[in-house]
């Protein structure tokens, strides 16, 4: 019986162990499904009213909001926005709309 007990608790031991994950800078960024480099402006009055800034590159643009980013930081800047896309969106005529989650 002691040596089934201490069987189990080794077993016990190796598989918790196996379901840590290391920690390290990569593992704690979060990769987001939309990444586009371009000039990010504020944005202006429109025809579609949604989002507070906007991402242009090539003639492509997109509408963005964040609520944990300072997009006015980066007003004028080419940076890269990475986030998710907004279900729903485009409509009346506007561009796609980005949840914005990271700019570098």
């Amino acid at each position: 019986m002691k040596t089934l007990f201490v069987l189990f608790t080794l077993f016990m031991n190796v598989s918790f162990s196996a379901c840590t994950k290391e920690t390290t800078e990569d593992t704690i960024k979060e990769t987001y499904p939309f990444q586009f480099k371009g000039l990010l402006k504020k944005q202006e009055i429109t025809t579609y009213q949604y989002g507070t800034h906007t991402i242009s590159n090539e003639g492509k643009t997109y509408a963005l909001k964040s609520s944990t980013i300072n997009l006015d930081t980066h007003v004028n800047k080419t940076v890269t926005v990475k986030g998710n896309k907004i279900n729903g969106y485009p409509v009346d005529g506007g561009p796609e709309f980005i949840d914005v989650k990271e700019v570098e």
